[in-house]
């Protein structure tokens, strides 16, 4: 039985996608942003997530089930020692507060497809469907097949939500199945994007012109921060690039928010090197503009 690790399953989604949509997100990621603002969704494998704000003072129950003694009480407030830590959720499944919490499940297909399911009326009444996100979903490529061939079965819409840094192979063995794809493009410019995602560009653009040419449906999202890839130079490059490329359905700009930050410190993560802002609305404005003279269609916001 195919299984795979999701860290979120999000209801009533309206901006994954067409309508109401259920967007499952997938663990793992072959992308290191220095602005990830779902750092969770990096690892492979399930996390412990640890808010020590949510504590109760007079609880003591993961130090009691922690088999590792990996679980501490400093100051009355619940610390965990990484290295002790086997991340084998008892003290999280103990925690009353959800001061604790496992980030990551294992699921088969057919426990994913029951969650997603149970929002079919949804749908078919807004048009929605389901959004695979990540993370990179398609680092779990063979789950991710199935659980669309399982939606495709049911008449569910699909939308693969991808950084296209990926073996084109994956792409296409789930291409068919896939009723809209939203890809991800960071940055133009390919010294620059090695040295904000820690990967090459080259695989992504590659596989976003076989993508296009085979005649999928494609949504090319924008993510934007201020000073960072904002600039006329970026912007040019984008345009010139998918206005050549024909066949893109539409330019969606994505606004940076910082909803992610705390999480670093959460997981133990020392990642959290700088300061990011998103554009402003005037260079939103301009932006778009700025990309409509291509002859490309551009919307703000997913």
């Amino acid at each position: 039985m195919k299984t795979g690790v999701v860290f979120d399953i999000k209801r009533y989604a309206l901006h994954d996608g067409p309508g109401i949509r259920t967007t499952v997100f997938f663990k793992g990621c072959p992308l290191r942003c220095v602005w990830c603002h779902n750092p969770e969704g990096q690892s492979p494998f399930p996390e412990l997530l640890v808010r020590p704000a949510r504590c109760l003072e007079a609880c003591h129950l993961c130090l009691e089930t922690c088999p590792e003694t990996a679980a501490l009480k400093v100051q009355n407030v619940v610390r965990v020692d990484r290295r002790r830590c086997r991340v084998c959720g008892s003290c999280a499944d103990s925690c009353p507060s959800e001061a604790l919490a496992l980030v990551g499940r294992r699921l088969s297909v057919e426990e994913a497809a029951e969650e997603i399911f149970r929002d079919e009326p949804f749908f078919r009444q807004s048009g929605g469907g389901v959004t695979f996100s990540g993370g990179e979903p398609l680092m779990q490529a063979e789950f991710l097949a199935e659980l669309l061939r399982a939606c495709r079965s049911r008449g569910v819409h699909t939308a693969v939500d991808t950084s296209g840094h990926v073996p084109w192979m994956s792409l296409e063995s789930i291409r068919e199945d896939v009723g809209l794809f939203l890809y991800d493009l960071k940055m133009m410019d390919d010294r620059r994007h090695r040295e904000l995602t820690g990967v090459t560009n080259a695989v992504i653009l590659e596989n976003l012109v076989r993508l296009v040419r085979s005649g999928s449906r494609v949504v090319v999202r924008l993510p934007l921060l201020k000073g960072v890839n904002d600039g006329p130079d970026h912007v040019e490059a984008a345009a010139q690039r998918l206005s050549r490329l024909g066949g893109i359905e539409r330019v969606d700009l994505l606004s940076y928010h910082a909803l992610g930050r705390d999480k670093y410190g959460r997981l133990s993560r020392p990642e959290w090197a700088a300061d990011f802002f998103p554009p402003t609305p005037g260079d939103l404005e301009r932006i778009k503009k700025r990309i409509q003279a291509f002859g490309l269609e551009v919307r703000l916001g997913g």
